[in-house]
């Protein structure tokens, strides 16, 4: 029988550690789905009046739904419907989400451009975040069958679907630092993943709270969207 080394079992110590850090994580994962909760329970009760006014200005406008409804990925690849205010023609809308916006795209409507460009065509999403489906912060949420440099994201990053070990995010780490949009781009495309994942490998509520004030100084403040 051969010889072991002390150092390749783990010691007392390093047991303790991992305990502590799995404690630590679980805390925070607590942290995070209560500020979830509070957050867009609180935001959707304030904003009421305003959603309700934006939903008449989209029926005003063009015949149609006013709330958009897609399949996207989940938490661990459960699929999910997320919402999110019409800003296309209810006839071009794609549920698919394979054909990406583009700008000055013409399936955009007036009422949904302005939408669009201050992001408050999320908005609806905070009740997919109230629901459970969503989080206010994680890796944003893709459609299924979403393409990347003209192939499924799948195929570009093999280890894409490690994005969806946590609740996908109206924002995260890669939004506030500026990588949204089309993914035409394969090397953009694959910026994104990286930042998905080092947010899931350093999560914490502090993290959290540095995305969520970061995307309101670059996002909502502002807005890139189209």
């Amino acid at each position: 029988m051969g010889m072991f080394r002390m150092n390749e079992y783990p010691t007392s110590s390093t047991v303790r550690t991992k305990r502590t850090d799995y404690g630590r994580r679980r805390l925070h994962l607590m942290l995070k789905r209560a500020m979830d909760i509070v957050l867009a329970a609180s935001t959707l009760v304030m904003l009421l009046p305003f959603l309700l006014a934006v939903a008449a200005l989209i029926r005003l406008e063009t015949p149609g739904p006013v709330l958009f409804r897609q399949t996207r990925w989940g938490k661990n690849q459960r699929k999910i419907r997320i919402l999110k205010f019409r800003t296309m023609y209810s006839h071009s809308c794609d549920e698919s989400g394979v054909r990406q916006t583009i700008p000055s795209d013409p399936r955009i409507t007036a009422v949904g451009a302005v939408l669009r460009r201050s992001n408050i065509d999320e908005l609806p999403q905070l009740f997919n975040v109230l629901r459970g489906d969503m989080s206010l912060i994680g890796p944003r949420c893709h459609a299924i069958g979403m393409l990347a440099g003209g192939i499924e994201y799948e195929q570009l990053v093999p280890d894409y679907h490690a994005r969806h070990s946590m609740r996908p995010g109206l924002t995260g780490l890669a939004q506030m630092h500026g990588l949204r949009g089309p993914t035409h781009d394969a090397v953009t495309a694959r910026a994104r993943i990286d930042h998905d994942l080092l947010y899931i490998e350093t999560f914490s509520i502090w993290l959290d709270l540095q995305i969520l004030f970061g995307t309101i100084k670059s996002e909502l403040m502002h807005g890139k969207g189209f």
